[in-house]
């Protein structure tokens, strides 16, 4: 397992070089910071200074070269915004949005997992059929709108739950203010997880439940919970965790929407912000950090097979 490890790390380093090399490439084509400031109050040389003192009078290459030398020194560089390191700006923000990813992360499968066992279960009949069209209704809804439904609901109308932000202004921001303030954002991110995940986890057991294996058992008088438990659940966890595995980065991803509409003071409001800004080393900074997260993600799930399962070995 140590061998596979090494090997995979070695071979996400070019991976994460063309990554790189792609985003900035991108960037630059989005065009450049100091055209955000123009304007009457400001000279064309000093335009032209601030580009100088960024860099940004350099060639694509050559800037593309000096972030990658700076990165590989331990510096993704200064936002052109707010003059902060951006490794301190990443740093704040992150543990936000990790709350949220993880809370509905565990939600949705929570939810996804025994659900899909359920219908599996007992297919072909109403309930499967409930499950399932649920399972649909939940993946097609675009989260800014189950969003905006929940705002107005549990916000606008009962008065419920806080409509923005991780706590109430002037507040200590003790656990159970964070809670309230997480549960739209977590059932929004977590409807979508349920939603395919529960389609995934049924046809993985499904299929596990037509073999021959499972039909002995049944025949030898196992009653329907060992069997689902011992045999079948066991088995489709490896379809299961790819699943899960794949999911992680496009969670990652979908937070920056969520955060956006609840104002959820984490990394996808600071991307964007970044973005409509043009602050080149922050964006650099996510893009860099969401291309590990993938990879991760990808080493993750390999370990996580030979968890499930002793007999596979990574030689």
């Amino acid at each position: 397992m140590l061998k596979y490890i090494l090997k995979k790390l070695l071979l996400a380093l070019p991976v994460l070089l063309g990554i790189t090399i792609i985003d900035f490439a991108l960037m630059s084509l989005a065009g450049s910071p100091v055209e955000m400031m123009t304007g009457p109050r400001m000279s064309q040389e000093a335009i032209a200074l601030r580009a100088a003192e960024w860099g940004l009078d350099q060639p694509v290459w050559k800037q593309y070269l000096g972030w990658l030398g700076d990165v590989l020194s331990g510096n993704l560089g200064y936002s052109y915004e707010s003059y902060e390191p951006v490794t301190k700006i990443i740093g704040s923000k992150l543990g936000p949005t990790l709350l949220l990813m993880g809370a509905a992360m565990a939600v949705g499968l929570l939810i996804a997992i025994p659900a899909g066992i359920y219908s599996a279960v007992h297919r072909y009949q109403k309930r499967d059929y409930a499950v399932v069209t649920t399972s649909f209704f939940l993946s097609s809804v675009p989260g800014f709108f189950l969003a905006l439904i929940l705002v107005y609901v549990f916000h606008v109308t009962l008065g419920w739950l806080p409509s923005s932000g991780m706590t109430t202004p002037n507040t200590g921001g003790d656990f159970p203010d964070v809670l309230a303030h997480m549960v739209m954002p977590v059932i929004v991110l977590a409807a979508t997880i349920a939603g395919s995940n529960i389609r995934y986890v049924r046809s993985a057991v499904l299929e596990i439940l037509e073999m021959d294996y499972v039909r002995t058992a049944k025949a030898k008088g196992l009653g329907r919970r060992l069997v689902v438990g011992r045999h079948a659940w066991r088995n489709a966890l490896l379809s299961i965790v790819t699943v899960i595995g794949m999911q992680l980065p496009m969670l990652f991803g979908g937070a920056v929407i969520v955060e956006q509409v609840f104002s959820w003071p984490g990394l996808g409001m600071e991307t964007f912000s970044a973005i409509t800004s043009r602050d080149y080393p922050v964006v650099m900074g996510v893009c860099l950090l969401s291309a590990v997260v993938v990879l991760a993600a990808n080493l993750l799930t390999d370990i996580v097979y030979a968890l499930v399962d002793p007999t596979i070995r990574y030689d």
